[in-house]
């Protein structure tokens, strides 16, 4: 019995050493993670997810203002990552509400990044709705928390400039690019 008990324990010891922990894809995009930055991620917290990457929080003398200050991640080569947007200006203990991603190796686990089209997002997700703004339109896909901005000059001339046309995903080229790229929590 005790030898069959030590048998059993090397054995459970060698799995559980042999079973490799699988280490989060620090340009991996999810519904409530962006590497490893995540939606309960304080302001305070930055530091460590980005060890090696220089973090610069503009602080303009909102204080009283209460306008929300957004903070830029960049490389070590000086390439900008993200812009996050946090919920509230000058705290520490606040949370990242937004997300504007910069870096095209960031990327969905259905392969979308910023070199996207269109085509690429209506194929992989589910359009969960499509808003026009003066020159650009917004594709919702609640599936993600993400929004795409597409420039409305990749549009045919006819839906150009008319703010109060509804633009219907059939109406958008497949080949058009995506100018911003954000996620929401």
């Amino acid at each position: 019995m005790n030898k069959s008990l030590v048998t059993l324990v090397l054995i459970a010891l060698l799995i559980v050493g042999c079973t490799k922990e699988k280490k989060q894809d620090p340009f991996q995009i999810g519904k409530q993670h962006i590497g490893l930055l995540t939606d309960s991620t304080q302001v305070k917290d930055l530091e460590l997810i980005f060890p090696s990457d220089s973090i610069v929080k503009n602080i303009m003398g909102d204080e009283f203002t209460g306008d929300i200050n957004d903070i830029e991640i960049y490389d070590t080569t000086g390439k900008q990552l993200l812009t996050l947007t946090p919920t509230q200006s000058l705290d520490s203990t606040a949370v990242i509400k937004s997300i504007h991603i910069t870096d095209s190796r960031y990327k969905t686990d259905k392969n979308v990044s910023t070199m996207s089209t269109f085509g690429d997002i209506k194929n992989n997700y589910k359009i969960s709705g499509i808003s026009t703004l003066i020159n650009s339109i917004v594709i919702s896909v609640n599936e993600i928390n993400a929004s795409f901005t597409i420039d409305k000059k990749q549009l045919p001339a006819s839906l150009q400039f008319n703010m109060d046309l509804k633009i219907e995903a059939v109406q958008i080229p497949d080949n058009a690019e995506i100018k911003y790229f954000m996620v929401y929590w």
